[in-house]
């Protein structure tokens, strides 16, 4: 045996025993069995680099608590920060005493599906439901900018941005000069940004500095300076918020850059769905704004310019919910799977990826098979291609029970809905994948108003006519190479 064949024996030995080592750790995590197999399959195929992904993707933040949820309420609570804050003292004694007498939804089978809904949300992470709320939604980015940058202009007091991409590019540039523009009339205006979404500017500083330079406070959520280490890399943010003077509120899929506008070339026109909240609800953004701006600086911001008192804007009932490793419960993918196991007639989904858990897999399917109908669009131009190719491997799955899928032609479509039986509806950040539901920090909204959620059903049936749908026997006689890639892809699912 030679010097180099001892090295290879030895790094090989060295692998499968750290591999071993570190494998009897996830089993007594008593991890999802899916991730569990994934992971010793990585250690075996792909020895020492096995171990750098898990060092990387791997870690099990939830369980060891990294973010300390609640050392803020702790904090909170010692310096008596809720005291004055009459609104939301009042929302909640108001919401708690409504659930528990049940004077909320009429007594009919509808109401009380969204009634479970509205409870589990509130058990898993006390997301108040509001009704004082009127919702305008845009089906793409030059809808929302226009409307954003208007809101800007007007703002008075502050202005809270957060987002997974914010790009150096002609939109990002306008609101950027907007941004100092208010700043130097007094507008407090506080940013945060996530450090891998935004990995540009770990080498072009100037965007930023610029604006920092302005008073502008600028803060990344989880800077990875050290991301083997401190095992941080994973555990994205992926939200969208603004908040406006904590009157207007903004969420949804749309970051900042020019694709978001129909301007890259790849993809063309970008379909996606944001809406604009006046009302009760963006109380509930400002505070998700708010705590993950504590996660990152330790400062706490809560006073009577945040929550100011509001006048009456709608009836349009509202849960904004957050969810990520920072909670005990997986919020939105919990709800998700409790209105799907409860539909009735329909469920319709957009997503740009499609990666679900064995839940919800097996939620739609059994929708599907009981005669709901189950209907998801999907791009048909890909932006992260293993994603994409593993997707397909779950369409077999939706498309044998009896679901119907389309690919959407019109350009690329990163709209993230889900409507069940027409009563119940969410849009936000969070795709119908493992990552959202399980790893990235998200922010939904879950609505319940008859009349908003129709007009989200007419913009999935106008979708509709710009895709093709999957013929069922076309897509059963895909080649062998194909159903290969797509086996293979769905295999590292559970960490993608």
């Amino acid at each position: 045996m030679n010097i180099v064949q001892g090295l290879i024996l030895g790094f090989l030995a060295i692998s499968y025993i750290s591999g071993t080592i570190v494998a009897m750790t996830i089993l007594l995590e008593n991890r999802d069995p899916s991730k569990t197999v994934t992971w010793l399959l990585i250690f075996i195929l792909l020895p020492g680099i096995g171990l750098i992904i898990y060092a990387v993707f791997g870690r099990n933040l939830r369980k060891i608590k990294i973010f300390k949820t609640q050392e803020l309420a702790s904090n909170m609570k010692e310096e008596k920060l809720f005291q004055n804050l009459d609104e939301i003292n009042n929302l909640i004694r108001l919401e708690q005493d409504t659930i528990s007498v049940s004077k909320l939804l009429k007594d009919n089978e509808e109401d009380n599906i969204k009634l479970k809904i509205i409870s589990l949300l509130l058990n898993t992470g006390m997301f108040p439901f509001t009704t004082n709320n009127k919702v305008d939604i845009f089906v793409d980015g030059n809808e929302k900018f226009e409307r954003l940058i208007k809101d800007i202009e007007n703002a008075k007091d502050h202005i809270h941005l957060e987002y997974f991409i914010i790009k150096d590019s002609d939109i990002g540039q306008k609101i950027k000069n907007l941004l100092i523009k208010k700043s130097k009339e007094n507008v407090k205006i506080r940013i945060l940004y996530d450090d891998v979404g935004c990995w540009r500017f770990w080498f072009h500083r100037e965007f930023f500095n610029e604006m920092k330079s302005h008073g502008i406070e600028i803060v990344p959520f989880l800077p990875t300076k050290f991301p083997l280490i401190g095992g941080k890399l994973n555990y994205r943010n992926h939200r969208k918020i603004v908040v406006i003077d904590g009157r207007i509120g903004y969420t949804g899929g749309i970051n900042i850059g020019d694709e978001y506008m129909g301007k890259n070339k790849k993809f063309g026109y970008w379909r996606d769905t944001h809406i604009r909240i006046e009302g009760t609800s963006v109380y509930m953004l400002q505070m998700t704004f708010l705590i993950d701006w504590y996660y990152n600086t330790k400062e706490v911001l809560l006073n009577k310019n945040h929550f100011p008192r509001l006048n009456n804007f709608g009836n349009a009932m509202i849960q904004v919910v957050a969810s990520g490793p920072d909670s005990d419960w997986e919020a939105i993918h919990y709800a998700y799977f409790l209105a799907i196991c409860q539909a009735k007639k329909s469920i319709y989904i957009e997503t740009p990826y499609f990666i679900p858990d064995e839940s919800i897999l097996r939620a739609l399917k059994s929708a599907a098979l009981s005669g709901v109908d189950v209907r998801i669009i999907f791009p048909k131009i890909a932006d992260h291609k293993i994603v994409n190719i593993a997707s397909y491997s779950y369409f077999d799955d939706i498309l044998k029970s009896g679901g119907r899928v389309y690919l959407y032609e019109k350009g690329f479509i990163h709209s993230k809905i889900i409507i069940i039986d027409d009563s119940i509806a969410s849009t936000g950040s969070a795709n119908m994948d493992l990552r959202s539901f399980m790893l990235n920090f998200e922010i939904n909204a879950f609505i319940y108003d008859r009349k908003v959620i129709d007009l989200m059903k007419e913009d999935f049936f106008e979708d509709m006519k710009n895709s093709k749908e999957i013929n069922k026997e076309e897509f059963k006689n895909r080649s062998i190479v194909q159903k290969s890639k797509e086996s293979v892809a769905r295999l590292f699912s559970p960490i993608l």
